[in-house]
């Protein structure tokens, strides 16, 4: 199948209607039946403003940077970006078309 990968970037400690931002954001992918998504963290970085982010053991959590990612159709996608910009949800997104699908699905089509 044909469609886009779509992330999310956010800093850990950012909240939108009273939760981190990420959670709402699978929160609202989930309740709009997409398969799936992923949020991972960080372990250094910068962004926009060139300020450098480490994650050390004895940092403060919250600092860093949280991607999350969905892998949906083109109307998924854009239905998530609407959503988002519609709830004033501060994020930053990329989104990069993709082909994906079972391995088992393609494995079994071959036979």
């Amino acid at each position: 199948m044909k469609g886009s990968s779509l992330r999310f970037y956010m800093h850990e400690n950012q909240r939108h209607r009273g939760v981190p931002l990420y959670e709402w954001l699978l929160t609202q992918a989930r309740q709009r039946s997409i398969a799936g998504g992923s949020a991972f963290r960080a372990i250094a970085g910068y962004g926009r403003h060139g300020v450098m982010s480490e994650q050390h053991f004895f940092e403060l959590a919250g600092q860093q940077t949280v991607l999350v990612e969905f892998i949906v159709s083109e109307q998924q996608a854009d239905e998530l970006l609407r959503i988002a910009g519609e709830d004033g949800a501060p994020l930053f997104y990329a989104r990069f078309p993709a082909e994906f699908g079972l391995v088992s699905d393609e494995a079994g089509a071959r036979r």
